[in-house]
């Protein structure tokens, strides 16, 4: 009886633990300098958003980033913070389809805003969740840096409108 009882404690316990992990953020602190405490940097040839927490380190994200020729580079700041952000698609994506562009309310499957969006360029691009997590670490977007939504919630918690951005290759 006491094995039965020690079994059934593991299996529970080992779920418990394998549920938290697969909520957990992927973020890690790693060193990183030459960028002021509380600058975002995304490195897009890796992947990667760095959130810089002091002079010699910073909180590394992996993310999906632009396609090839949809990639862009420069300095921007934070200029909208959203939880479950509606989403339309841009002309860039509708084309020339007839009618008006849909919009798809925060939470949607075809919303691929995920869980927030910090917007950049009067939101012509965002920092957002995704609701397609086997796109990041690649290049996949028009553009947007796609961040897992536990990830997106980690950093919009930690930065605020004025919050400068640095898109680098």
């Amino acid at each position: 009886m006491i094995k039965r009882a020690i079994i059934f404690f593991l299996i529970v316990f080992g779920g418990a633990l394998l549920v938290a992990a697969a909520h957990s953020t992927t973020q890690d602190i790693v060193p990183f300098n030459g960028f002021a405490p509380g600058t975002i940097v995304v490195k897009t040839s890796e992947r990667r958003l760095y959130f810089v927490i002091d002079p010699d380190h910073a909180l590394r994200f992996p993310v999906g980033v632009g396609r090839p020729g949809m990639a862009w580079t420069g300095v921007e700041r934070i200029d909208g913070k959203y939880v479950l952000p509606a989403w339309t698609p841009p002309p860039s994506i509708w084309g020339n389809r007839p009618g008006p562009r849909p919009v798809y309310p925060g939470g949607s499957p075809r919303n691929p805003m995920g869980a927030a969006a910090l917007t950049l360029r009067g939101g012509e691009y965002a920092i957002h969740g995704t609701n397609n997590p086997a796109s990041i670490g690649k290049f996949v977007s028009h553009g947007c840096i796609r961040m897992y939504n536990e990830d997106i919630r980690a950093l919009y918690s930690m930065v605020s409108v004025g919050t400068p951005v640095v898109v680098e290759r």
